[in-house]
């Protein structure tokens, strides 16, 4: 769809600087202390979320800490993933942040962060809960913290503060240098191989991890080498959440919703039907796939020219980044934001936030396909559906995502997603 307004003449693009206001700081009125979880995404979200809280109560800001997730398991800090000097400078006419806290604060509380009272936000505080609940406690303490902090300011809040936002998440959060010089070679490789495509080529998100198809709790195989390697993966990551009293699980009605993760050889079917033959060049992001080779062998067979960052990429260049799934997740990000058409297959942040920066860079349109998976189901499990009526179906869906591609946020919405209209201004054509 048009990122334009043909009526107009004019066109989406990114303004951040001409909406930032700059003054001379006030005095600060105290540390803020934030705590990220989750994956890649999620710490993004508590990071721009936390600029925002920072610049409402007038807080410098310490460099949020990550906390290693139980499924995640990664312990990387700020700095292994993002470019902490480059974000600390990005600010510095607009909030205060440090890397850590000042030794004359930190000794008032003995050395230990748990000293430092938890303020515990709920999800999507408002701006009056921060200034009426967080700031009175800041006053008197000189410094609060809050954990976790994830999703806990509201989507809507006033322009100053979601410009900041904006600014966090587009230009002030680029990854650390390791990770920026083997994406950015990455990218490169994947145009030079894209030869027979002009150098472009299809990104797809394929979540089809251990993990995922464990919390999907929906059946494949069906086997008891399946039934047991689910249920210790489950045990391993949410300890008995699946077991509780009155817990119902029916795979065949998650499948019918569109909750269970799409297998490589559908994703590969799908795209086939879209249109996308066997000479694209095909990126696919992903951690480690589920029984990877009986399922990623289909998908390769439909697409020769199929790339991972394990292709790209030897294993001597990715050895820094092995065991820290966030740095991996930060390298399949920088490839996929570069493709031409990004595919998501299963709702997450990364797809999400992708989508938003795509946007962002790309005049307001993601150029994504996201395909609605309630109706995909019945066309994958119905063994008489003829391919022409398949295919059909199939290039429906594609124009269906592809008119979705331009969206301007709404009250509920989230500026990672829709970055328009705080983060971008239409603009006359040159």
């Amino acid at each position: 769809m048009a990122s334009h307004d043909k009526k107009s003449g004019k066109r989406w693009a990114p303004c951040i600087s001409q909406r930032l206001t700059q003054s001379e700081l006030p005095p600060s009125n105290g540390f803020l202390i934030i705590e990220a979880n989750g994956g890649l995404n999620q710490q993004r979200i508590s990071i721009c979320d936390a600029v925002a809280v920072a610049s409402l109560l007038n807080a410098t800001l310490v460099t949020p800490a990550f906390h290693l997730n139980s499924v995640w398991r990664d312990s990387s800090k700020f700095g292994d993933i993002f470019d902490e000097d480059h974000f600390i400078q990005s600010f510095r006419k607009y909030i205060r942040v440090v890397k850590e806290l000042p030794e004359e604060v930190f000794v008032r509380f003995d050395h230990n962060i748990s000293n430092i009272p938890n303020m515990r936000t709920k999800a999507f505080s408002t701006e009056s809960y921060y200034l009426q609940k967080v700031l009175p406690e800041l006053l008197e303490l000189g410094a609060v913290r809050i954990a976790p902090f994830s999703n806990r300011l509201a989507h809507s809040v006033p322009p100053n503060i979601q410009v900041l936002r904006c600014f966090a998440n587009y230009e002030a959060l680029k990854f650390s240098k390791p990770i920026r010089t083997l994406g950015e070679n990455m990218v490169d490789r994947m145009i030079k191989k894209s030869s027979l495509t002009d150098g472009k080529y299809v990104s797809v998100h394929l979540r089809f991890e251990e993990d995922m198809v464990a919390f999907s709790c929906c059946v494949y195989d069906g086997g008891w080498r399946e039934n047991i390697a689910m249920e210790n993966a489950r045990e391993r990551s949410w300890r008995g959440k699946f077991h509780r009293p009155g817990r119902v699980i029916n795979p065949e009605a998650n499948r019918r919703n569109g909750k269970c993760p799409l297998t490589p050889l559908e994703v590969g079917m799908m795209l086939r039907g879209m249109g996308f033959d066997n000479t694209t060049s095909l990126y696919v992001a992903s951690g480690k796939i589920y029984n990877s080779e009986k399922y990623m062998d289909p998908l390769r067979q439909l697409f020769p020219l199929l790339q991972t960052k394990d292709t790209l990429a030897s294993s001597e260049e990715l050895a820094q980044f092995k065991g820290h799934s966030s740095r991996l997740a930060a390298l399949d990000y920088t490839v996929c934001l570069q493709s031409e058409s990004f595919v998501a297959t299963q709702g997450s942040n990364f797809p999400h936030f992708l989508m938003g920066h795509r946007r962002y860079l790309y005049a307001g349109n993601a150029k994504t396909i996201k395909p609605d998976k309630r109706k995909l189901v019945p066309l994958f499990d119905n063994p008489n559906v003829r391919w022409d009526r398949f295919k059909r179906h199939m290039q429906d869906i594609r124009r269906h995502s592809e008119s979705k591609g331009f969206g301007v946020r709404k009250p509920n919405g989230s500026i990672y997603t829709l970055p328009i209209p705080d983060c971008m201004c239409q603009q006359a054509e040159p």
